[in-house]
């Protein structure tokens, strides 16, 4: 059977339900079944806020990643961790794409220039309740120098950066001390293409 897409989907309404710094649709619609037919009618809500991009900082000379901790009101609410060890993230904007985004944020959340790109990985959220995506990148960056405290002030961003070496990373990595999906997702590809990564961009330059 051919696998199901957006034509087998109906929606019957749409409307916004609640409008703040973040926005809820409520959708009525059914939707074709693997045995045949039709659903009944299903009423499901999405919170929508856009979609992201989360880049991890490394410098492939020193071994090091740059990682990022600040306040997340969703942890407090989830009863987690409420100062969060994080990548560099940040909502793209109309007219924008993923890598200026990549790019610019790096610089504003963590006083680095993004020297190249690679990419990850694109995926969503939690795609159960909010149509929000993550573009997931690698950036070589030169840790010298780097750290302190980041992030725009109007926009109520308190960042303390960290240079971190490698295996210390890998260590938090491994016992759980990383609590959420961005930054395990990327230190996770990047344990897994470390050793790529560093040939690739270590070859010596004709």
């Amino acid at each position: 059977a051919a696998p199901m897409t957006e034509s087998d989907v109906e929606i019957l309404a749409r409307e916004t339900c609640f409008q703040g710094y973040f926005r809820v649709d409520r959708y009525r619609l059914r939707h074709r079944l693997f045995s045949g037919g039709w659903s009944g009618e299903i009423t499901r809500e999405v919170f929508e806020r856009g979609h992201a991009v989360g880049v991890l900082p490394y410098d492939p000379v020193s071994d090091e990643v740059v990682l990022l901790e600040q306040f997340r009101v969703g942890a407090l609410a989830g009863g987690f961790p409420c100062w969060q060890t994080e990548i560099v993230a940040g909502i793209i904007d109309e007219g924008e794409s993923p890598e200026e985004v990549a790019r610019r944020e790096t610089m504003e959340e963590a006083g680095c220039t993004v020297q190249e790109l690679l990419p990850i990985c694109s995926y969503l959220v939690s795609p159960g309740g909010t149509s929000e995506s993550v573009t997931l990148y690698c950036a070589r960056v030169d840790c010298a120098g780097v750290g302190g405290i980041h992030g725009l002030p109007h926009e109520h961003e308190d960042i303390k950066v960290t240079v971190v070496p490698w295996d210390k990373a890998r260590r938090l990595l491994d016992r759980n001390e990383v609590r959420n999906a961005v930054t395990i997702i990327a230190l996770q590809w990047l344990a897994l293409n470390r050793d790529t990564v560093r040939r690739r961009w270590l070859q010596p330059i004709d």
